[in-house]
């Protein structure tokens, strides 16, 4: 089995599992937890009743519901959780109340209790988030880690000021919290580059080989006799010079010596910039962009955050060949900086479109293939495990069969778990490609659990004509009638011009024929997913650097 795993389904169930997570198993955990979207709601102190609080904040997507759920796990953490943790939770609901934001705090409580076991005595976890809720978990992670664990609150800049900020300050940045197992957990400094007017300041010499640099000066701080010395007609310190005779013909001989053109003038040591590591990273991180609406790396998904981001936070508390977990992997940016890094990693998500985008990263990016350089852990491998995902969730199910044919869904939100009704008018997804001259041109996708009938492929026949798509996909759990098939067989071919190949109009495919590892018909130029930038393993280039552009 390879080290390296992806996992489908709640990440509480997933964990909670000794057989995939013994304790003390994981190096470093990141975890952007799913509490921000592109939508905006007034909810989170909002009465179950409906009634508003007179402290209402912004919530970023309404996942979280106070129910039988949030309840039966505020009970357990109650009756199981350590003395500590059962306490605080019971202190915060009295405080907050039955509330979604309550809901929310009791589910990521379960979650980290859970992460804080599989988490090696020198291992560190890393919680990024925002000003909505992050009082609420640093409580929970002073007292799950222990307050003389958290080693920072780091802010990470992660826009500029905006012109609608008219009355309050801008929000440009998120909080990430950093805490440790124990005392004795890895870090590793990181260092960003120097700023232009401090090298301006202090770098302002150059070599004959166009090398700039720094002088220091060469004196003793304190009187030492033994280090008092004449070296080529230059008189020492008062206290003497800071290096031996022996260390300072060696420095002359690299070169490192500056000799003032008066013999009454000191002797420095010249400190070349191109050998300096630069500035040490403080809690503030102002210098890593966030992924711009045209940068190479940019997926799509709406929380993603910069490789650049993840490596900082990954090279800084993990050695290669390290053990690292993300328990809401999205789009697969932490995955992606260990994978970059040399490490090991777990990643976990509860839709099939995070881990299908995951796949496509990885394969994109390292040419990684699933089963192969990975293991994927709670999809369906035959028909029997689909039938199960479709009669548990159908939307998950649609998801997933979409997946298998690389279609991007339609009538649902990247990081969300339910579909939306009406809104797809008989597409469920689709695979856009380009035509040779440059015109763009799409494939439908629809995708059915339940029974099917020749009515159903009339209907996708008409849709790819008020459409004007190219092909229309028909994907089904069970095998197609033989209505199905000569209904399919009638609508024709799509010939694409200059291309000579010609491709049904109307495809049905199985499920069984998809595991089977049958591919749609079409021309090759397929665009559907944003392709990740494929990683080039330049082990020159200095990390600095990647902290001010793309990954």
């Amino acid at each position: 089995m390879t080290d390296n795993k992806l996992y489908f389904g709640d990440n509480l169930d997933i964990l909670r599992n000794h057989r995939y997570f013994p304790d003390a198993c994981v190096d470093l955990i990141y975890l952007d937890p799913p509490f921000n979207s592109s939508r905006n709601y007034n909810v989170l102190f909002k009465d179950e009743t409906g009634r508003d609080s007179d402290a209402q904040i912004t919530a970023f997507e309404d996942t979280w519901s106070w129910g039988p759920t949030a309840e039966a796990t505020f009970a357990d953490l109650i009756t199981h959780a350590p003395a500590r943790v059962s306490t605080a939770v019971g202190a915060l609901r009295q405080i907050i109340g039955s509330n979604p934001m309550m809901a929310y705090l009791v589910m990521m409580t379960a979650r980290l209790v859970e992460l804080h076991r599989v988490l090696k005595p020198t291992g560190s976890l890393y919680l990024h988030c925002d000003p909505t809720a992050s009082h609420y978990l640093k409580i929970i992670l002073d007292t799950i880690f222990g307050p003389e664990n958290f080693r920072n609150e780091i802010i990470w800049k992660r826009t500029n000021t905006h012109n609608d900020a008219r009355r309050r300050f801008g929000d440009l940045s998120d909080i990430i919290f950093f805490y440790s197992k124990s005392n004795k957990y890895t870090f590793n400094v990181q260092y960003a580059a120097y700023d232009e007017a401090y090298l301006d300041q202090h770098y302002r010499h150059v070599d004959e080989n166009g090398r700039r640099y720094f002088l220091r000066d060469l004196r003793s701080p304190n009187p030492r006799p033994n280090l008092t010395y004449e070296y080529k007609g230059y008189k020492p310190h008062a206290n003497g010079w800071s290096i031996s005779r022996q260390r300072m013909e060696r420095m002359e001989a690299e070169g490192r010596l500056y000799f003032p053109k008066s013999k009454d003038g000191r002797i420095r040591l010249k400190l070349f910039l191109d050998e300096m590591p630069g500035v040490p990273v403080g809690n503030v991180w102002d210098d890593i962009r966030p992924v711009q609406a045209q940068a190479r790396e940019r997926l799509g998904y709406p929380t993603q955050k910069p490789v650049a981001l993840l490596e900082r936070i990954i090279a800084a508390s993990s050695n290669p060949g390290d053990v690292i977990l993300d328990p809401f992997a999205g789009c697969g940016t932490a995955i992606a900086a260990a994978q970059k890094l040399g490490r090991k990693w777990i990643g976990i998500d509860i839709t099939h479109l995070s881990i299908s985008l995951l796949k496509y990263r990885l394969r994109d990016m390292f040419a990684l293939r699933p089963k192969v350089d990975y293991a994927v852990i709670g999809e369906p491998e035959d028909v029997g495990g689909a039938r199960a995902l479709a009669a548990d969730d159908r939307y998950q199910f649609q998801y997933w069969a979409l997946s298998l044919v690389q279609a991007k869904p339609l009538g649902g939100e990247v990081g969300g778990r339910s579909g939306k009704k009406g809104s797809d008018r008989g597409v469920d997804g689709v695979i856009n490609f380009i035509e040779p001259g440059g015109k763009p041109r799409s494939v439908i996708v629809q995708v059915k659990s339940g029974h099917v009938k020749s009515g159903d492929v009339r209907d996708l026949k008409g849709t790819v004509e008020r459409e004007k798509a190219a092909i229309g996909v028909f994907i089904t759990l069970e095998e197609p009638t033989r209505e199905m098939i000569t209904e399919a067989v009638s609508a024709g071919f799509y010939e694409p011009p200059a291309f000579g190949h010609k491709h049904p109009r109307l495809q049905l495919l199985t499920i069984q024929d998809l595991l089977n590892g049958k591919i749609v018909s079409m021309p090759m130029s397929q665009v559907t997913f944003k392709q990740a930038e494929r990683f080039k393993d330049d082990k020159d280039l200095p990390r600095t650097l990647e902290m001010f552009g793309e990954e």
